[in-house]
C-alpha cells in the first residue's frame, strides 16, 4: 500500500500541518465571547485575510457524528485529518447498537450481567454524566439501565464524572436533578438503584496520556473502596462544594461518597460487574488499565474479581479492554501508514495533553509507529495544573523543538498541535484564553519565518472550535448574561475553521469551487502539494491545480 507520484508541477519539498485546537472561525466579536477577536493576533490575522484561506466543517456529520447538531471533538477531529475519509464515529455507533438492540444480544452484556447473576453481585456503571455527546450520553446510560432492569438485575450502582465542558460550566444539578427523579421512580418499581459516588471530570478518574495519574488514584478509592467525602446525596455534595467556593466549576470538583447509615452505598466489590459508558477512548484508557491489569504499577491498588467492560474497545492494539460493548470503527488506509509505506519521513509533535491525538487518533486509533525508521513522535510534557494559570502551556518548547525539526529538512511532512485555544478555552476563563492565543500567534510567526527559510508550505488548520465561543448563547444566539456578567462557555462549538495555506514562494492556491469542504479534504491537500495521487475513497483535495 504506497503512494504514487504524479507527474505534477510544482511541488512541496515540505508540508507542516498546524493544527490550532479549538480555534474556531466566527464572525461575532469579542464582546459576544470570540477570544481570538479579542486577542491580539497580528501574524495569524494576515494570514487568514491575505493567503489563501477556506472554511471547513468540523462537526457534525462532517466528522461522523449523529447529526449536525453535535459537536466536533478532538478525537474525531484528528481521526478525519489522518485518514482523509469520514468513519461512523462512537456516539453514532452506540447509538445505533442501542436502537437495534445489537449491544444487548453481544456477547459481553450478556456475560456482565450472568456474572451479576451468578455472583449476586452489583451492576456498577461509571461515565461522564452529561448530555456532551463528545465522551458519553446520559440517554445511553439510561437505556442500559433499562435494559438491565427488565433482565432481573436487582443492585445498581452509578458512580457519576460530573461534566461542566462538554455542556455548561455549571449545570451539574440540571443533570443530577432530574435523575435522581428517575432512580426514585425505578426504585418504586421494587429495583436498588442510587448514585454511588462522583466527582469532576477533571478531579477524579478521566485522565489521559498518562498527565496525571493520581486522577485516576483518586476515582479509584473514591468509586471502589468507597474513601472520600462523605455526602448523604450527589445534590448536596455539589451544593456543598459550590457553597465552600461559589467560583468552582462541574469539572473541578472534588470528589465524594455517597454514604447511609455510616456505610459507603456503592463500593466495587467481589462478583460485581463494571461498566465505563464513555465511548471516546482517551480519558477511558487508563481507568481501564487499573480495572484490567494484573501487573499495574501507576499506584497501588487491590484488584476485585469482577466483569470489566468498556463501552467501546479504547485501544485496538493493546485490546484495551478486553470486553467491551460495541466495536469502534475500523479505520483503516491512513495517511501516515501510507506515508510510512512509501518511505516518507514524517515528523510529529505535541504537548502531553494532545500528544495522543497526532499519532493515536491521527493513526486511526492505532498505538506506537508504523516505521521507526521514517516517523519520529516527540512529546512535551504538559504542567499537572489548570491550564488558565499558565495559558501559554508548552507552545514555546513545542515550537522549539519544532523548528529545530524543519530547519534540519529531514521531515517530507511535519505536523505539530497546539493545545492553547482548546485546554484554556475549556476553563471558561476568557482573558487566560485570549493571552494563551496571543502567545500562539508569536509561535506562528518564528514558523513562518522558519518555512520562509526552508521553503516549507505551511498549512493552518484547526479540529473543532471552542475559543471562538466563550460565553453561553440563547436560542436566539445572544449572550446570556448572569449577576450582571456573560455567562462562561466551556464547552466546544458547531462554527467550521479556517484552513489557510501558507506558500513562502506563492506557488499555491486553494479551490473555493467545492461544496461544504471540511477536514477530511486536508489529507489529500497533504499528498497534493507533495505530488502524490490520493488514494481511492479520500476525500478530494482542496489545491487549485
Amino acid at each position: 500500500m504506497k503512494l504514487l507520484k504524479k507527474n505534477l508541477s510544482p511541488v512541496a519539498e515540505h508540508v507542516l500541518l498546524v493544527i490550532l485546537d479549538g480555534v474556531g472561525h466566527t464572525t461575532r466579536k469579542a464582546n459576544e465571547g470570540n477570544a481570538i477577536d479579542g486577542a491580539n493576533m497580528p501574524v495569524l490575522k494576515q494570514l487568514w485575510a491575505t493567503k489563501p484561506t477556506l472554511q471547513l466543517q468540523a462537526h457534525g456529520t462532517a466528522v461522523g457524528m449523529p447529526s449536525d447538531e453535535d459537536m466536533g471533538n478532538s478525537e474525531v477531529g484528528h481521526n478525519v485529518l489522518g485518514c482523509g475519509r469520514v468513519f461512523d464515529q462512537g456516539a453514532k455507533l452506540v447509538n445505533k447498537s442501542i436502537e437495534t438492540k445489537e449491544m444487548f444480544h453481544g456477547k459481553t452484556w450478556i456475560e456482565l450481567i450472568n456474572y451479576c447473576k451468578l455472583n449476586q453481585g452489583t451492576l456498577h456503571f461509571i461515565g461522564l454524566f452529561s448530555d456532551g455527546n463528545v465522551h458519553s450520553h446520559i440517554d445511553h446510560l439510561k437505556a442500559m439501565i433499562e435494559q438491565a432492569k427488565e433482565e432481573n438485575i436487582k443492585k445498581i450502582r452509578i458512580h457519576v464524572l460530573l461534566d461542566g465542558r462538554d455542556v455548561p460550566e455549571k449545570s451539574a444539578l440540571e443533570y443530577i436533578n432530574p435523575f435522581e427523579e428517575y432512580l426514585t421512580n425505578l426504585r418504586t418499581q421494587g429495583l436498588d438503584i442510587k448514585i454511588a459516588s462522583g466527582g469532576g471530570r477533571m478531579t477524579i478518574t478521566m485522565d489521559r496520556y498518562e498527565a496525571d495519574w493520581s486522577m485516576v488514584e483518586r476515582g479509584w478509592k473514591i468509586h471502589v473502596l468507597g474513601e472520600g467525602e462523605k455526602f448523604s446525596s450527589a445534590r448536596e455534595a455539589i451544593e456543598h462544594f459550590r457553597k465552600q467556593d461559589p467560583s468552582l466549576i462541574d469539572q473541578y470538583l472534588p470528589g465524594f461518597v455517597i454514604h447511609e447509615n455510616g456505610e459507603p452505598v456503592g463500593k466495587i466489590q467481589d462478583g460485581d460487574s463494571v461498566v465505563f459508558y464513555n465511548f471516546r477512548g482517551d480519558r477511558a484508557i487508563e481507568i481501564s488499565r487499573a480495572f484490567t491489569e494484573k501487573d499495574f504499577k501507576p499506584f497501588q491498588r487491590h484488584l476485585p474479581n469482577i466483569y470489566y467492560a468498556g463501552m467501546m474497545q479504547y485501544d485496538g492494539d493493546l485490546k484495551l479492554p478486553e470486553k467491551f460493548l460495541v466495536s469502534p470503527p475500523a479505520i483503516d488506509r491512513t495517511l501516515g501508514e501510507y506515508m510510512a509505506n512509501t518511505g516518507i519521513k514524517q515528523y510529529a509533535i505535541s504537548e502531553t495533553q494532545k500528544y495522543g491525538h497526532v499519532t493515536y487518533f491521527w493513526n486511526g486509533n492505532r498505538s506506537g509507529y508504523f516505521d521507526e525508521k521514517t516517523e519520529t513522535y516527540v512529546e512535551i510534557l504538559s504542567d499537572i495544573i489548570p491550564f488558565d494559570q499558565a495559558p501559554k502551556m508548552k507552545a514555546g518548547e513545542i515550537t522549539e523543538e519544532l523548528t529545530k525539526a524543519i530547519e534540519s529538512k529531514q521531515y517530507t511532512f511535519l505536523r505539530v498541535n497546539y493545545a492553547n485555544g482548546d485546554m484554556v478555552g475549556h476553563t471558561g476563563n476568557y482573558q487566560a484564553t485570549v493571552e494563551g492565543l496571543e502567545f500562539l500567534d508569536t509561535c506562528i510567526a518564528k514558523l513562518k519565518e522558519v518555512c520562509d527559510k526552508t521553503n516549507t508550505v505551511m498549512l493552518i488548520t484547526a479540529d473543532h472550535g471552542n475559543s471562538d465561543e466563550m460565553y453561553q448563547l440563547d436560542k436566539k444566539g445572544n449572550v446570556q448574561i448572569k449577576d450582571g456578567k456573560p455567562v462562561p462557555k466551556t464547552s466546544h462549538t458547531l462554527n467550521p475553521v479556517n484552513l489557510c495555506l501558507y506558500d513562502p514562494l506563492n506557488r499555491f492556491t486553494l479551490r473555493a469551487d467545492i461544496s461544504k469542504p471540511g477536514l477530511a479534504n486536508i489529507a489529500a491537500t497533504i499528498l497534493d502539494l507533495l505530488g502524490y495521487q490520493t488514494p481511492e475513497g479520500y476525500h478530494t483535495s482542496l489545491l487549485k491545480r
